[in-house]
């Protein structure tokens, strides 16, 4: 099967629907009041600093650089903030690093008698590309209004003006579109109020780590701290929401980090609460006005799966059992849907589930064939949920998921293992990719010495299938450590994520690709999340494996 309808298209799919409408709930009446009680308790302080610009710079064409803009040092704050602005119209200044938060800056009159109004145009930018390429005409797949620039009025001075949007960024471009010639003026007092509700300093790395991992690390943590709001957002510029996928490896990368579990347990009451009716979990939801789901968007089979995944990893983290018991309805739901497509073989029909409006992700790839992989997350998911219950006492209410591991796994080397490649393929096109490898072997399908074998084999296939992003990298790094391929895994973080680092990453990007700086999934790099939760993970791996990743 290939996924031939545009991924973006539905992440904008929304419908303002009242929450709990129908009395045919899944769940018990007054649950899910409950859970968001649970959550809102939860909820963290967000924790304020104030920072302010380092220096403004010049955006200068680099075709060496990422996406073709470096920012090169251009003066010294102080200067800016003396001299007229009129002369200084397009002055970027750089904070830095990587921020989010509340922009605020000042305007007051140099000499004579305003007589005018002013007008500004600010450009926010996570990269310097961002700020240096022209938004429009537009082009991308996304909201216009997701681009971070604001055009500002100001009809009196002395003026102190606050963006009311909450920004993410680096850079700001801060231009003059109108101004009187009979007075003039000067901007002084930018500065940025940071939020965040990373509270803990993560513990110190080895002295025999090299530095570039110490780097990769430090990348991974801005990443995953500016993610860090009242709930794991997906990316602070866009979308600023939560995802299951998402928080499922944040969690992961918190755990061995800033070990804030009552932020993990908050996500998971919250997208407990706001499921389906059927019970069936939303793949993503919203906090504001009041927390919601994005209703009627394609039912995103993996993300509802890697839901039981992060419960487990959640009580293993902190021992919390009550919270995993309370949840445990909802991951038990999950499992329903386990033998919707299955064949006769146990071998998951992926065309008959998108013909069915199911959303299969696995990975920003539209050549992708999912089939196989999904037949990895099944397995893997559904062995999870088995420790769970175990740990739970609920192993009767699971009872199914033993027959139906040992069918899909059979099913898996029956009918997707490619004994003369020495691969696992994918579809009527028996596609060959990283993604079904990686799964099939996350799954435990093939016994480790085999497992190793097939990941050199695929190493070795020119035309296999690559991971588009790093979400699919994440699990791929994970497939090669579990097979002891872990050298391998370290020249993938080395050279994947270190790749980010040496191109002038501060927070590591949605999507990346080596060989093509302007890929975007939504036709327009600009658009893309230069701070995306799901690139974090080399924290998770770095500080999981330290005698992997913490040596010379």
């Amino acid at each position: 099967m290939t996924f031939t309808k545009p991924l973006s298209k539905f992440i904008v799919i929304m419908a303002a629907l009242p929450l709990f409408m129908n009395a045919q709930d899944h769940y018990p009446a007054g649950q899910r009041e409950k859970w968001l009680d649970i959550a809102k308790e939860n909820t963290p302080k967000l924790i304020e600093s104030i920072k302010r610009p380092v220096s403004p710079v010049k955006l200068a064409a680099d075709a060496k650089a990422f996406q073709g803009y470096k920012a090169e040092p251009n003066g010294n704050v102080a200067d800016v903030y003396q001299k007229s602005f009129k002369q200084q119209s397009g002055t970027v200044l750089d904070f830095g690093e990587h921020l989010t938060g509340y922009f605020t800056f000042t305007v007051k009159t140099l000499n004579s008698v305003q007589d005018a109004p002013l007008r500004f145009k600010l450009t926010f930018g996570e990269i310097p590309s961002e700020v240096a390429v022209p938004f429009d005409p537009y082009t991308g797949g996304l909201s216009r209004a997701w681009l971070q620039d604001e055009t500002v009025t100001v009809i009196e001075l002395p003026a102190t003006i606050t963006i009311p949007r909450r920004l993410s960024f680096r850079y700001v471009k801060i231009e003059l579109l109108g101004s009187s010639p009979y007075f003039d003026f000067t901007i002084s007092d930018a500065v940025l109020k940071a939020t965040t509700s990373a509270k803990n300093t993560p513990a110190p790395l080895a002295t025999a780590t090299t530095d570039l991992i110490n780097k990769i690390d430090a990348v991974g943590l801005t990443t995953l701290k500016e993610c860090m709001q009242t709930v794991f957002e997906d990316g602070p510029k866009r979308d600023r929401r939560l995802w299951i996928g998402d928080v499922y490896l944040q969690a992961q990368a918190n755990t061995y980090s800033f070990k804030q579990h009552d932020l993990t347990k908050r996500c998971l009451y919250l997208l407990a609460a706001l499921s389906q009716e059927d019970g069936y979990l939303y793949s993503n939801i919203f906090e504001a006005p009041q927390p919601h789901a994005q209703e009627r968007s394609p039912f995103l089979f993996d993300y509802a799966l890697l839901y039981n995944v992060l419960l487990k990893d959640y009580l293993a983290a902190t021992n919390d059992k009550q919270t995993a018991a309370d949840l445990w309805p909802v991951a038990k739901r999950q499992m329903d849907n386990i033998t919707t497509y299955l064949d006769a073989n146990g071998v998951f029909d992926a065309d008959k589930a998108v013909k069915n409006s199911w959303w299969l992700f696995v990975d920003w790839n539209d050549k992708l064939d999912r089939q196989a992989a999904l037949q990895g997350v099944m397995i893997f998911s559904m062995k999870q949920t088995l420790e769970l219950a175990k740990q739970l006492g609920k192993e009767k209410e699971v009872a199914q998921l033993p027959a139906l591991i040992t069918k899909m796994t059979a099913g898996a080397l029956n009918k997707l293992y490619d004994k003369k490649q020495g691969v696992f393929i994918s579809g009527t096109s028996k596609q060959v990719s990283y993604a079904s490898q990686s799964w099939l072997i996350l799954a435990g399908v093939v016994k480790q010495k085999e497992a190793q074998k097939i990941l050199k084999t695929l190493q070795a296939n020119a035309t296999a299938v690559r991971p588009g992003g790093p979400y699919l990298y994440h699990y791929y790094v994970q497939a090669l450590i579990n097979s002891g391929l872990t050298a391998d895994a370290k020249k993938v973080i080395t050279d994947y994520w270190g790749g980010m680092v040496n191109k002038g990453a501060d927070t590591f990007w949605e999507v990346y690709d080596p060989t093509n700086d302007e890929l975007s999934p939504y036709n327009f790099f600009p658009i893309n999340s230069y701070c995306h939760a799901w690139s974090c993970t080399p924290v998770y791996f770095i500080r999981k494996y330290p005698e992997i990743f913490q040596t010379k």
